[in-house]
């Protein structure tokens, strides 16, 4: 393993394996942009490849043949006709690593894999036969293939109907950073923010590595923020749009699903989605919220008590929910636009809903919190007459976390009346659900609850810096 790269040890502990194996190793790693695929292969193997090709972004299938033949070139140190087909190149690439003398593991990365995959260019079919007609039976080969459009790489390498199905030895989903990921990237970087700064961040930028790159450490995470986003020119501003289009060749859909479900907290039915976005019911609607499921923009669960008839999708990517509720209809009047919001009702109004958010992000780590990581759970949701609960864990020893998430800038108290709200809210859940299982009312916060009269009512209590565990 590289110092050089944060975190990332389970997946880097899998490259070691399956480098290291005695047979072909066909590996495919997929994750949305920007999160850091290919700077974890080049890291991990020092840019040591025997080959390496990168797909052009929206380039030509003519354009994509000449880069694959230029590297060919560059790594091989000959000159080679240019291919006519993807079917060409791929057999001149097995000429040149038959030519590869030694015992030493034959790394070939291929990144960016879609965007090779140009209309009509036949590039799948062509990289399935190099496979299958060589690549299996050379044991020192070891493929690695990379894409950020995660719907592609489902459908055509990973789901049971594409055309390498069955051939990957392995597949890596490469996440967003956690909270303890992220404040190592930017202690890495010089950067040292207090854990409530981080946690702020994390809801804007959505430990997204490329974004975290982008900060300045000289600055202030508010002067960062107004640097990214609401200068002339900032560098995310027009990011959220980039990022449909490089991640689902036909984004319209998934756009109005993204900007439906931003208009309501708690999620919305199927149902519900195509009545407020006008979206016909149908396949196309299957495949998007699939997608958007997939590439972790959407969560999808159950409402407690509910069939599987009743399933809520809810919005739960920090970067877009920053994006649609700020950056969408800013015209450039303020550069310092989130500073002079600081105190805002918007943006209190904003940071308590993203910070349930984060804590979606950290379930395993709420879990290992509560000391229930071995037990069986599920995470669901619940809205009634007595009001709504945002995160439930149900579990099988006959009790059910009802969790509240608080962002404060200090000890969270509970007043009298907040109190009987909570009282009376656990009576609600109870009498509706006719749950007989043990409520524990949890709360989740930045520094914790206020102790005084009414905090004794609180069975469990999570803080900001348990979330930050690895």
């Amino acid at each position: 393993m590289t110092d050089a790269i944060i975190g990332r040890a389970t997946e880097q502990e899998i490259l070691r394996q399956r480098v290291g194996s005695d047979s072909s190793e066909l590996i495919a790693i997929y994750g949305r942009r920007r999160v850091g695929k290919t700077f974890l292969v080049r890291q991990y193997f020092n840019d040591a490849f025997s080959f390496y090709s990168t797909g052009i972004y929206q380039g030509t299938k003519k354009e994509q043949l000449g880069e694959f033949n230029r590297q060919l070139e560059y790594y091989s140190g000959h000159k080679w006709t240019s291919a006519k087909d993807w079917f060409d190149a791929f057999a001149q690439l097995r000429e040149y690593l038959e030519s590869l003398d030694g015992c030493k593991p034959i790394v070939v990365f291929l990144d960016e894999l879609p965007w090779m995959d140009t209309q009509k260019s036949r590039f799948i079919k062509a990289l399935e036969y190099f496979w299958n007609s060589w690549g299996v039976t050379n044991k020192r080969l070891k493929l690695i293939v990379c894409g950020s459009a995660t719907t592609w790489m489902r459908e055509n390498v990973l789901s049971d109907k594409g055309g390498l199905y069955n051939r990957t030895t392995r597949s890596i989903y490469l996440a967003p950073f956690t909270l303890h990921e992220t404040e190592q990237y930017l202690l890495s970087r010089g950067i040292s923010w207090n854990r409530c700064q981080i946690a702020e961040c994390y809801m804007i930028l959505g430990g997204t590595p490329l974004y975290l790159q982008m900060l300045e450490r000289n600055l202030s995470l508010t002067q960062n923020i107004d640097n990214l986003f609401f200068i002339q020119g900032a560098p995310l501003a027009r990011e959220y749009d980039f990022l449909f289009r490089s991640l689902f060749n036909e984004a319209t859909v998934h756009r109005q699903i993204i900007e439906t479900l931003a208009s309501k907290a708690i999620g919305m039915t199927r149902k519900e989605i195509m009545t407020v976005a006008k979206i016909e019911d149908g396949g196309v609607l299957t495949k998007a919220l699939r997608n958007l499921n997939d590439c972790d923009f959407i969560r999808q669960y159950t409402a407690f008590g509910k069939s599987e008839r009743g399933t809520i999708y809810q919005l739960t990517d920090l970067f877009s929910l920053f994006h649609l509720r700020y950056v969408k209809g800013y015209r450039g009047q303020d550069e310092h636009h989130w500073q002079n919001m600081i105190d805002s009702p918007s943006r209190r109004a904003w940071s308590g809903y993203s910070f349930e958010q984060l804590c979606l992000h950290h379930i395993r780590q709420i879990k290992q919190k509560l000391g229930i990581t071995g037990v069986q759970s599920d995470v669901c949701a619940w809205k009634g007459e007595g009001g709504q609960i945002d995160l439930l864990i149900d579990r099988r020893d006959q009790t059910i976390n009802l969790c509240e998430m608080k962002f404060a800038q200090g000890e969270f108290e509970i007043t009298k009346q907040y109190d009987s709200h909570l009282r009376e809210r656990a009576e609600s859940f109870r009498s509706a659900t006719k749950t007989r299982k043990a409520l524990h009312q949890t709360f989740v916060t930045t520094y914790g609850v206020k102790k005084n009269m009414y905090s004794g009512n609180i069975q469990s209590e999570i803080r900001l810096d348990d979330l930050f565990v690895k």
